[in-house]
């Protein structure tokens, strides 16, 4: 299979051609190496790959024989080595004996993984260069971010190298690089995707897994397949029926639609981001949608109050955990400046911090859920500006605190963590570009459980907008 009409579809269009016997698996994934390999160069964003044979998969599920790529943090393969982003996980890295739940379901699905991908340090940036591995860079200038804390994945499907990848997101970790690789990166609600059998939950419940794709079918078929809880499961969802690639072809009915673009940190957004959320909304109009301005009023300083502190815990936790496996203490030589901080402050944490931080969580959560009771969908910018320069944001920079360093990253990304501590869905899907041709994404965001009716959106712009003729510099398309 030549790499141009590889890269021309999707994951269910890909899909399609294998179970119908027009290509053989083999060589979509000779391709998918072929395009790794090549790309990999320019972006810096495999971890470990490719391999010479995917992971073990099901032929039979629906998307059988996919090229896919697992993010190198949280989700893991039985005997396929992680690092996690950093250094204390030892040179080799560290060795699961068990899938876990979620790598068990997109084996069920067909997906044939092929390599792991780049990720900050524990997740904990909205841009991944971490000290492990360098920078991994944005396939459409190679001078700017992939985004994070997602950003391999994000930079190998928007490059063309694989159509769907794993991802995950603690504060925007899916949005963010879906939003600056031109992607859709869908956030779903909390409990909908199951961490069995490791853990109950993530970063206290703000976390949830997912993927980028370039398609909203994509990502709809992929969520069909991954959603649901295990036994065992903390949050177990049983008011929606799934569907979501069903939910994906049908248009919503006409939704009163709520936008906002004004940062809710107070900081810097750009006028072409700006545009761009403006042009959605007016798409939005003509599709028959009830579209104003109007925004969820919260205190942004108690918010960040709770994130330093959410964030301080899951670091203590995680590097933890880490150093048990590995045997390896945390320090200044296996931890990130920042990270190292990170690990300390949460150390300090009392049970009343955390109880402090929990009610001001139910505070923002509660007034959120009351402004949803006058709109349908939250539409703002994903994030304030197109991807910056690579180094805009340094985790090893030993200059900033715990609670200056949590803070810089969500002042550069201010509309993603919302949605995070509140536990509710969202979605980021390419909107128009800068006038330099750089990837703008918009997010749609919504009630807790109605991922469906996201799913249905999301679709219907796709529909009215379209984007699967933009195409990066760094592409496989391109490999002679």
């Amino acid at each position: 299979m030549h790499l141009d009409e590889y890269t021309t579809h999707d994951a269910t269009g890909l899909a399609e051609l294998i179970s119908t016997g027009q290509v053989g698996a083999d060589e979509v994934h000779a391709a998918a190496r072929e395009a790794l390999a090549t790309v990999n160069d320019d972006l810096n964003a495999v971890v470990a790959g490719p391999f010479e044979e995917p992971l073990e998969y099901s032929s039979d599920g629906p998307l059988g024989g996919v090229p896919f790529v697992i993010k190198d943090l949280i989700c893991h393969a039985a005997g396929v080595r992680t690092w996690m982003g950093t250094r204390l996980t030892g040179p080799d890295g560290v060795v699961f004996d068990h899938d876990t739940e979620l790598m068990s379901r997109f084996r069920a699905s067909g997906l044939a993984t092929l390599a792991t991908s780049t990720t900050p340090e524990l997740g904990y940036n909205a841009n991944t260069e971490p000290v492990t591995s360098g920078s991994t860079r944005n396939p459409w200038d190679t001078c700017r971010s992939a985004g994070g804390s997602s950003g391999g994945s994000a930079a190998l499907v928007a490059a063309g190298a694989v159509p769907v990848a794993h991802a995950n997101d603690g504060g925007g970790s899916t949005r963010i690089p879906a939003a600056y690789n031109g992607l859709v990166g869908f956030k779903p609600s909390r409990g909908r995707v199951s961490l069995a059998p490791d853990m109950q939950e993530a970063l206290y419940g703000c976390a949830a897994e997912s993927v980028v794709t370039r398609s909203v079918r994509d990502t709809a078929t992929v969520f069909d397949t991954i959603c649901g809880a295990a036994p065992g499961d903390k949050y177990a969802w049983s008011g929606e029926d799934y569907g979501f690639a069903g939910l994906a072809r049908q248009d919503p009915t006409r939704l009163r639609i709520a936008v906002h673009t004004e940062s809710w940190a107070g900081t810097y957004v750009d006028p072409e981001v700006v545009a761009s959320v403006e042009a959605a909304a007016q798409t939005l109009q003509d599709l028959g949608h009830r579209v104003e301005v109007a925004t969820p009023s919260f205190d942004w300083d108690q918010f960040m109050e709770a994130h330093y502190r959410y964030w301080g815990g899951f670091v203590a936790e995680s590097i933890a955990g880490i150093s048990a496996m590995s045997g390896l203490e945390p320090g200044p030589e296996t931890l990130e400046a920042a990270i190292l901080k990170g690990w300390e402050y949460g150390r300090s944490l009392t049970v009343l911090d955390m109880a402090e931080a929990s009610a001001v969580v139910n505070t923002i959560t509660r007034s959120v859920a009351a402004f949803y009771r006058d709109y349908d969908v939250l539409l703002t910018p994903t994030t304030n500006t197109v991807a910056p320069v690579l180094g805009h944001l340094d985790s090893d920079d030993s200059s900033l605190s715990h609670e200056e360093w949590t803070r810089r990253i969500f002042d550069t990304v201010s509309f993603t963590p919302l949605q995070n501590l509140t536990g509710t869905p969202a979605v980021s899907v390419p909107a128009r570009p800068s006038s330099a041709g750089l990837p703008i994404g918009v997010q749609f965001a919504g009630r807790i459980n109605e991922d469906g009716l996201l799913m249905q959106l999301a679709g219907e712009y796709e529909r009215a907008a379209g984007w699967s003729d933009r195409r990066p510099r760094v592409h496989a398309s391109a490999i002679s």
